[in-house]
């Protein structure tokens, strides 16, 4: 708040306090004393000047005291005070009221150039009238000395009366112009270390959240894919199982409910890793060494689905999917589409276009985007026949995967969903800048397609 705000709002609510108000009253008594006193000086002046040029001395005492009056106005209008300075010079009146009125005007928000004329104007206003005052004098007594001496004394008098107050004014206008630029350019910095800080929070926030979605879509694809084709085989493992059927159903089954145990458990975690902050057990702990705590909790899990792939390897007839250490990429395709043939699925895998490699991130994503999608056929169609159509282009992949609807043969596995895999597929794809359209087909299947471009390549 500046100043003037400061006094209109102490002045609405008649509380007189606070810093602002007691400096404009210590300014009006400031004024009102030295316009008292320039009003006695010109009251004396004004008397004595009736009598040298023989008029009534009260008329000269009247004339006198509003000239030195005016010295109450001066913060306001500077201006006014000196003009009529100037304009009483030859009655010689106001000395007092000429020394404040030239320091008022310096140290006001006047352009320079008016007090550069103002002042000059009183200079010369006070030379004229201190050489004829030296003439007369000298005449009345006798003595005639030269005018260079004369003109001197003269012009030290007029400077004398002129010259310190203008500097003085000066001086305190630009260190009163000073202290409020350095007030508002303190409260300008306070503002914005004050947005810089919301910012820094909302900058934190925002990327724990971005660190707990990307850390449960990767858990996503990389768990929900294998431990749902774990949850397949068994089905039809307890389906088909001739050899000691009572054995084999029984070892499937619990190959079945450990899946189903797997994907409750990375469900529920994928939902804490999703939440904001508030309830969230690992938004509990500290901000700084959050990201490494959840990766803790990735790290676990890709333990706890290790273990699982190798419980299901101990059961006859189970396959076992091996689990990649690294960033997969397109070159897996083949693998991925093989583990949903050996699952039951018939899926047909189509390349155009020469193969190249893109991004780590491109290929990666168009990855997962296959593998989610595969994973929502053994899902939600089982026994359905997919499509996998891949295009390689100079600055862009693009992949579908088509399903026609279930044909009822195959045998439903009772997977659980989450309802996170075309979310997670659309926030993969348009990171990159590409384009992701999902949707049920005509002939009652679905399709997923999806562009992404290679930043690098382009």
């Amino acid at each position: 708040m500046t100043a003037t705000g400061a006094i209109v709002e102490e002045g609405a609510r008649g509380a007189p306090s606070g810093p602002w108000w007691w400096a404009r009253r210590r300014s009006m008594v400031l004024d009102v004393a030295l316009a008292l006193v320039s009003a006695l000086e010109c009251l004396l002046e004004g008397v004595s000047f009736a009598h040298e040029v023989g008029m009534p001395a009260v008329l000269g005492g009247l004339i006198g005291v509003p000239v030195g009056a005016a010295l109450v106005v001066r913060r306001r209008w500077p201006v006014a005070v000196v003009l009529l300075s100037i304009a009483t010079t030859p009655a010689e009146l106001g000395f007092l009221l000429g020394i404040v009125g030239l320091y008022s005007l310096a140290a006001s928000e006047v352009p320079r150039r008016i007090i550069v004329v103002l002042s000059a104007a009183s200079l010369l206003g006070t030379l004229v009238v201190a050489v004829a005052r030296f003439h007369q004098d000298m005449a009345q007594d006798g003595y005639h000395p030269g005018w260079w001496s004369m003109l001197a004394i003269s012009v030290l008098l007029a400077l004398g009366l002129t010259a310190p107050p203008v500097l003085m004014g000066l001086y305190v206008g630009a260190r009163r112009r000073l202290v409020e630029s350095l007030r508002e350019r303190a409260d300008g910095l306070e503002r914005e270390l004050s947005l810089l800080a919301d910012r820094a929070e909302e900058r934190a926030v925002w990327a724990r959240n971005e660190e707990r979605t990307r850390i449960a879509r990767e858990m996503h694809d990389v768990v929900a894919h294998r431990v749902s084709l774990m949850v397949v085989h068994a089905a039809a493992l307890q389906a088909v199982a001739l050899k000691d059927p009572e054995k084999a159903s029984r070892n499937a089954g619990l190959v079945g409910d450990m899946g189903r145990q797997a994907l409750t458990e990375l469900r529920e975690m994928l939902g804490v890793l999703r939440t904001s902050q508030d309830g969230a057990p690992a938004a509990e702990r500290p901000g700084a060494a959050e990201p490494q705590r959840l990766a803790e909790v990735a790290v676990a899990a890709s333990a706890r689905v290790r273990a699982a792939s190798g419980a299901a390897a101990s059961v006859p007839g189970a396959p076992v999917v091996a689990v990649v250490d690294g960033g997969p990429t397109l070159e897996g395709l083949e693998d991925l589409v093989g583990q949903s043939r050996e699952a039951g699925m018939a899926v047909e895998l189509s390349v155009v276009g020469a193969e190249r490699s893109y991004a780590p991130g491109v290929e990666r994503t168009a990855y997962r985007v296959v593998q989610e999608a595969l994973t929502n056929v053994h899902k939600h169609a089982p026994g359905a026949k997919a499509v996998v159509r891949l295009a390689h282009r100079d600055a862009e992949v693009a992949l579908q995967v088509e399903n026609g609807p279930s044909d009822g043969a195959g045998t439903d596995a009772g997977l659980p969903s989450g309802g996170n895999g075309l979310v997670g597929m659309r926030e993969r794809v348009t990171a990159l800048g590409g384009v992701f359209v999902s949707g049920p087909t005509d002939a009652g299947g679905f399709r997923v397609s999806a562009v992404i471009p290679d930043a690098a390549a382009a």
